[in-house]
């Protein structure tokens, strides 16, 4: 589909530069877009390309100020990176329109409830008393399993398997190869040195506009529920153990571990291959640092903190500015020894 400068602005509120009938049918890069197709600029690094790009639309911030003439047609908005992040999502709903219905071969249990313009991919399986909403798209080899329910406008990718009992909501897209519900690492140590198993007989509940990476694991509770909360936004390869709360808006990048029964608040952001042990809370606006070890409780609000185990950010600063320092402060105190020595 084309759409001209005029009928996107009208979409993202935008103020049209130039050509309104200038239109577009594909989304491009500001330094090799082509013809027909719409870019963006928000970072000043890629000023020089407004210039010389081939592009027939680009989205900028309302504050771009021209140095000479643009050979294109300027969309102007507050936040030209937000704008296209809306145009993408659009984008991305118009073509998944077109996907509805049930491929073959699938398996659909009797039991189970589809909604209205499901499309269920060829080789999924959906099990017993599975309810599934309305627009939900379930691509090739998606397993649900026994009464699980996947809310309105979700989207499961290849290979993602979802556990018996587990509950999605609205707007929940998960990525390939995503794991939700499967048990928990529960095991009771026996006087033998053996270890029992202990049942996993809980769930997982991923709340409303939640988006899990590729490659995801979310353990189920051991009892009660292992909880996604509302917005939060997870990426690849990460590991959320039994019973562990995760707020809603907080994201989590690539390769964290999160230990079972951790409490994670509201708007926190975690950074790669950090790691969270069990049974403590992260108070609502922590940023904790990349590779960074979490090992007790934080209390206050809105604080940063790095290192392993874990401080204050401008406190761990400080220690490994003296870190760095120790070989020189080693041999000050060396010639001290000797002078007192003397």
């Amino acid at each position: 589909m084309r759409f001209t400068a005029a009928q996107i602005a009208m979409m993202i509120d935008a103020t049209v530069e130039g050509d309104a009938s200038a239109s577009v049918d594909s989304f491009g890069k500001i330094e090799e877009a082509k013809d027909g197709q719409l870019a963006f600029l928000a970072n000043p690094k890629y000023e020089e390309y407004i210039y010389t790009t081939n592009a027939s639309i680009v989205l900028v911030n309302n504050s771009l100020e021209l140095k000479q003439e643009v050979p294109t047609t300027l969309l102007r908005v507050p936040d030209a990176y937000s704008a296209f992040a809306t145009l993408l999502k659009k984008y991305e709903e118009i073509a998944s329109l077109q996907l509805v219905g049930i491929q073959d071969p699938s398996f659909i249990a009797k039991s189970a409830k589809l909604g209205e313009n499901v499309f269920v991919a060829a080789f999924a399986y959906i099990s017993e008393n599975v309810v599934i909403g309305n627009n939900v798209k379930i691509y090739s080899g998606v397993v649900l399993g026994n009464n699980v329910v996947v809310g309105d406008n979700s989207v499961l990718h290849p290979g993602v398997k979802i556990y018996h009992d587990c509950v999605l909501g609205k707007n929940v897209t998960i990525h390939a190869g995503t794991v939700v519900g499967s048990d928990g690492f529960g095991f009771a140590p026996l006087t033998d040195g053996t270890y029992k198993k202990i049942p996993q007989i809980g769930n997982v509940i991923v709340e409303d506009d939640v988006e899990i990476g590729a490659n995801t694991t979310i353990d189920r509770a051991t009892m009660g529920s292992t909880i996604i909360k509302k917005g939060a936004k997870l990426d690849n390869l990460i590991q959320i153990g039994h019973n562990a709360e995760v707020g809603g808006d907080t994201v989590i990048a690539a390769q964290v571990g999160v230990s079972g029964s951790s409490k994670i608040g509201s708007n926190v952001m975690i950074g790669g291959q950090a790691g969270i042990t069990g049974h403590i809370s992260i108070a609502d606006g922590t940023k904790i640092n990349g590779k960074s070890g979490v090992s007790k409780t934080i209390k206050n609000q809105n604080t940063a903190i790095t290192g392993n185990p874990a401080e204050d950010f401008m406190k761990m600063k400080r220690i490994e500015a003296i870190y760095r320092n120790l070989p020189e402060l080693e041999k000050r105190v060396r010639e001290l020894e000797k002078k007192l020595s003397q």
